[in-house]
């Protein structure tokens, strides 16, 4: 481990709720749980729109007060671009959103029960105690001018793309 590591675990304390989002095209899975892995409530199901993320708020602002959270960390997988919406959405309203290694997904939802099965409320699961264990990283949310000069280029290369 190092000292990047062990930086972020410390970001984790006893007043922070950790929440895990499986990111969909259409409906996304959430999960939280506290310091040591200890689950809250019953999964959330949420729509990929302004109104699925506001409910999201809601439930998160209701495991707060119910589990006496001061501090709220916010873990997906980045599924495409499906994520950004919700990103930029959190960032919006400072809640610390951070992004899980898909790859690490893949290889930790088998230690708790012997299978790799697939499914939503396990990889949500996954995600938080991902996050938790202070493997995730960062995402570069851009704004303003640079969000622009990202479309931007993103639309040169589709024009190239249709010349060539």
């Amino acid at each position: 481990m190092n000292y990047n590591q062990n930086h972020k675990i410390s970001q984790v304390t006893p007043s922070t709720l950790v929440v895990g989002i499986d990111i969909a095209k259409d409906k996304h899975v959430a999960r939280a749980q506290d310091d040591r892995g200890y689950e809250f409530g019953k999964r959330l199901i949420f729509e990929n729109r302004i109104e699925g993320f506001e409910l999201l708020i809601d439930w998160i602002s209701k495991l707060q007060k119910e589990n006496d959270k001061t501090h709220v960390i916010i873990g997906a997988e980045p599924t495409g671009h499906y994520w950004m919406g919700l990103g930029y959405y959190l960032a919006s309203k400072d809640y610390d959103f951070v992004l899980v290694n898909p790859m690490h997904v893949k290889k930790s939802k088998e230690l708790d029960d012997n299978s790799p099965t697939k499914n939503d409320t396990k990889d949500a699961r996954v995600i938080a105690q991902l996050v938790k264990d202070g493997r995730y990283s960062i995402p570069n949310l851009l704004d303003g001018i640079y969000a622009e000069l990202r479309e931007a280029i993103k639309l040169r290369d589709q024009l190239i793309k249709q010349q060539g």
